[in-house]
């Protein structure tokens, strides 16, 4: 995966200069908690939403498990329509797959519709080595383009900005891309989109060559879905001659019943609608209809590794719908570029570790950028306890161990930094081991708690700068359950 932000630091130190931006936690606040509200409403409305919730997690589950023969039927069903199938085991292999399908056209732009997985790969930056430029069409996308800024958010990667900060600039760069912005442009929404739409246009109607992600692959059928709120991966899935798909091995269920659970649960948790207002699906090619050349890249990169983690394969469920970064404090306040990844928040800092790995500093990092409140698996439409696996990350970067990496079974070292966290793991280890010390030491400090310090020195002070220390009771609760019931069991 090459999507590490270049120059990134490790979370903590990212976050501590993004609490600082009063502006970026003011538009990530309204942001957030008007989504959530709405969110919250929609599924409300929805008196079967835990049945839902289970049979995603359930489908997906079972997707995971037979993967391999799901993809066989989908490469054999696309093929039968039209279609042609790449696999592509990493980033670079993707990119250079798309680059030479599309030189092979003679064509120098592509037209992009919204896709964390050429994100993930880093395409646009592989396409421009190469000398072909390629254009987001999702207009919070083209304003990250557009401000050579980088996505903070799954679902509105632009979150992060007002509509002051893109009016200016629409302003400056839209000429440099295209169709300048009107003169006068105001920051009213309804300009700013206007200003848009007329930018875009002259790209769709000229474009030959379209690339999309998707959100779904239905097996049975060779069939891809597209979930939006604009029209714009409409006409970029439509008008172009060649549309070249890439999309991550884990977006396929096996059926269209199968869809039909995700069809209800997708919209309601991501944009808070009862259904997308654009849903485009496509077979292959059909004379007449749609591009006359299609091309599905299946990638991979870190997906079958990630797979083989027990605890860690849930993140593969995810379906990209955002819930989690909006109910999620520490994304509210920290915002998505802290992350250093295309993929932010909770779903972010389990997700891009089992992909990445989490050799360097940043990837380490994340599956500590959290406060394991557990509000992100409360909204997770497919039920990713993203909580267990932030603590099972945990454990891998402190104590390393086994791990599948790039197909290879191979044992991480501890990573640097957590040496006191080790020694306190083994400590609490041989108390737990030996319940006459643990006895004896919860009543030293019972007996001493008129001496204990209400923040911690050191290390710890950071941790007691926002919260109180907990008091030790003034008995360790054997004591109590002894001397109230006198250790006699069934006692009430």
């Amino acid at each position: 995966m090459s999507g590490t932000f270049v120059g990134m630091p490790a979370f903590p130190e990212a976050a501590r200069d993004a609490v600082r931006d009063t502006t970026l936690r003011g538009n990530l606040r309204h942001a957030t908690h008007t989504i959530r509200a709405k969110r919250a409403k929609a599924v409300a409305e929805v008196s079967d939403w835990a049945a839902l919730r289970e049979a995603g997690k359930r489908i997906k589950d079972h997707t995971l498990l037979h993967l391999d023969r799901y993809l066989e039927q989908l490469e054999a069903a696309v093929t039968a329509a039209g279609g042609t199938v790449h696999w592509a085991v990493d980033a670079e292999e993707a990119n250079r797959i798309v680059a030479r399908l599309v030189r092979e056209t003679g064509e120098s732009e592509v037209v992009k519709v919204k896709s964390m997985a050429t994100q993930e790969i880093g395409l646009n930056e592989a396409l421009e080595a190469e000398g072909i430029r390629a254009y987001e069409t999702d207009l919070a996308e083209l304003i990250v383009q557009l401000g050579e800024d980088r996505p903070s958010h799954i679902l509105v990667p632009a979150i992060h900005r007002n509509r002051g900060e893109i009016r200016d600039v629409f302003r400056s760069e839209m000429g440099k891309w295209g169709r300048p912005a009107p003169d006068g442009l105001t920051d009213t929404p309804a300009e700013l989109a206007e200003a848009a739409r007329l930018h875009l246009r002259e790209k769709f109607l000229r474009a030959k060559v379209g690339v999309s992600g998707a959100n779904f692959m239905v097996a049975e059928t060779g069939t891809l879905v597209v979930v939006e709120s604009e029209g714009n991966g409409r006409m970029c899935l439509t008008l172009p001659e060649t549309l070249i798909s890439v999309v991550g091995i884990e977006k396929v269920v096996p059926s269209w019943q199968d869809l039909e659970v995700f069809l209800q649960t997708l919209p309601r948790s991501s944009t808070a609608e009862r259904m997308n207002p654009y849903t485009s699906t496509w077979t292959g090619t059909t004379d007449g209809d749609g591009p006359r050349v299609f091309h599905l890249v299946l990638l991979d990169n870190g997906r079958t590794d990630t797979l083989a983690d027990e605890v860690g394969r849930q993140a593969l469920r995810c379906i990209r719908c955002s819930a989690c970064l909006n109910v999620c404090p520490v994304y509210e306040r920290a915002g998505g570029h802290a992350y250093g990844s295309v993929y932010p928040g909770p779903i972010g800092a389990i997700l891009s570790p089992q992909l990445r790995g989490t050799a360097s500093e940043i990837d380490a990092s994340l599956p500590y950028a959290s406060s394991l409140c557990g509000a992100c698996y409360e909204v997770c439409p497919v039920a990713i306890d993203i909580p267990e696996v932030l603590v099972h990350l945990r454990e891998r970067v402190a104590q390393g161990g086994p791990v599948t990496r790039e197909g290879n079974r191979v044992v991480l070292k501890p990573a640097r930094g957590h040496g006191a966290e080790r020694a306190a793991m083994r400590a609490a280890r041989w108390a737990f081991r030996h319940p006459g010390a643990l006895r004896t030491g919860q009543r030293l400090a019972s007996r001493t708690r008129r001496f204990h310090p209400r923040t911690l020195p050191g290390p710890g002070r950071a941790w007691t700068g926002s919260r109180d220390l907990p008091p030790v009771p003034a008995e360790p609760f054997r004591d109590w359950w002894q001397r109230t019931h006198g250790g006699k069991d069934g006692a009430r």
